[in-house]
């Protein structure tokens, strides 16, 4: 699933409906602070730019930060500890949760868990990540979500290309430059970009059309749009990224879906494949990636092969409602039978998905799903960071968060990183040739609600809605 399904009118009416029994301010420059004048910002995007901002649907709790990353310095709040975990006390620092109130008077807030997941050494430590915006938002965020876990070292950076014209899936120009000069950084970063087999791809199409959309691409209909965006990868110098063509293939939610005609299915990520290798200079490698599950056909179905994937993955969201995690390793095409399967045809394994959903802030998940990663280990594993998903920009969770940062925190070289003495962060300046940007931060006790690109820009600011508690 992409964050940019989830995006409904019913979202919006709430943040609205909530602006009226709160106060609300104006986000603008550090701090925050309330009666600030307001900042600029960007108007949207003309059409065949870059994606819209991926977010939250109808369910799930307002985003933590939305504004212009490079606007606005990363700030670190000051936070109460959270409830106890069933492990060992330790030096871990709490997570920032800026969601919750404080403690009341009288109660005395647990100490902070110790990581209950053995480290692994360093050569077999696995490249993780994970999902924080689609934009160069998700770019500059990469960074403040490495300092809030003790500086460990995000090495994958995971973005997804729209799918709502053929302009978007050919990478637009302005999308893609963010995160290639990223992965230029360093060589032992990872690029992984979801790739949708259709335009339309979120918009209900139905079985018929589908069907005839994959005999077309079968039949080398579409070779060219591919071809297009081959090349762009190789120009901007990232020619060996990971694409996660046509995931949740298995379910019924997107136009690029298998069940309507799974040889079609097959047929065609073959054809995009060989297209998309025929660019001089192309290192590019193709991850399979189902969800977890059988979904609407078993993903077994939908394999085209040996010869054309270099990776089989699985999107792996805790769902549905009441499924152990045991259960979620036994049942039928789930993680058991994931890591059976890639081990039978010879590949690696990775998680591009996965994440808290359906059971809440279910810590036993994160823990045995970090276990898990660590027991397999995947080529390469990228969180979901948004609600109900995620930990950093979700202040719902925060039990599995303080799992999450005690397992992860300052994992460069396998081995955890003391906790250094919190210092107070300096107001950045700007730094010739394009340093990495921190991401904007919201105050306590403040919601950013998504009311949209053009609300902002006619406001001339985010909205900052503070909960009197």
């Amino acid at each position: 699933m992409t964050p940019q399904q989830r995006r409904a009118p019913t979202r919006r009416l709430a943040a609205v409906a909530a602006a009226a029994v709160t106060t609300a301010v104006l986000v603008s420059g550090p701090g925050f602070a309330e009666g600030a004048e307001r900042v600029a910002v960007p108007p949207a995007p003309a059409s065949g730019g870059p994606a819209p901002t991926y977010a939250p649907g109808p369910t799930e709790a307002p985003r933590l930060t939305d504004a212009p990353a490079s606007a606005v310095p990363s700030v670190t709040p000051s936070v109460t500890p959270l409830d106890t975990l069933p492990v060992t006390p330790s030096a871990v620092p709490p997570v920032p949760d800026l969601l919750l109130p404080p403690y009341p008077p009288g109660v005395t807030p647990p100490a902070p868990p110790q990581p209950p997941v053995s480290l692994m050494p360093p050569q077999q430590l696995p490249a993780f990540g994970a999902f924080l915006d689609s934009d160069a938002r998700g770019v500059a965020r990469l960074a403040d979500l490495s300092s809030w876990l003790g500086g460990a070292d995000l090495r994958v950076g995971h973005t997804y290309l729209p799918g709502n014209s053929w302009s978007d899936i050919e990478g637009s120009p302005g999308f893609l430059e963010a995160w290639a000069a990223w992965r230029r950084r360093r060589n032992d970063r990872m690029l992984v970009l979801n790739v949708p087999l259709q335009e339309r791809n979120e918009e209900g199409v139905p079985d018929d059309e589908v069907r005839a959309l994959l005999r077309q691409g079968a039949a080398g209909a579409f070779d060219h749009h591919f071809r297009a965006l081959a090349r762009r990868l190789v120009g901007l110098g990232v020619p060996d990224t990971v694409l996660v063509l046509g995931w949740e293939m298995n379910g019924t939610t997107y136009t690029h879906r298998c069940g309507p005609d799974p040889e079609a299915w097959k047929k065609y990520w073959n054809r995009i494949v060989t297209t998309m290798r025929s660019v001089s200079g192309q290192k590019f490698r193709f991850d399979f990636a189902p969800s977890r599950g059988r979904d609407a056909v078993p993903w077994t179905q939908c394999y085209p092969g040996d010869d054309t994937v270099d990776i089989i993955g699985m999107d792996a969201y805790d769902q549905p409602r009441g499924l152990s995690f045991d259960e979620q390793v036994k049942e039928p095409y789930g993680l058991q039978a994931h890591v059976d399967f890639a081990k039978s045809h010879g590949k690696p394994i990775s998680y591009p998905e996965w994440g808290l959903f359906r059971n809440g802030d279910n810590a036993e998940y994160m823990r045995r799903m970090l276990a898990w990663m660590e027991e397999h280990k995947p080529l390469y594993q990228t969180l979901t960071d948004y609600c109900p998903h995620g930990v950093w920009q979700c202040g719902a969770n925060p039990r599995a968060a303080q799992v999450y940062r005690s397992v992860l925190f300052g994992r460069t070289t396998g081995v955890a990183l003391p906790v250094p003495t919190p210092t107070p962060t300096p107001t950045p300046t700007p730094t010739p040739g394009g340093a990495e940007p921190s991401a904007a931060r919201h105050p306590a006790h403040c919601s950013l609600p998504d009311l949209g690109d053009w609300v902002g820009h006619w406001v001339g600011g985010r909205l900052c809605l503070r909960f009197h508690w």
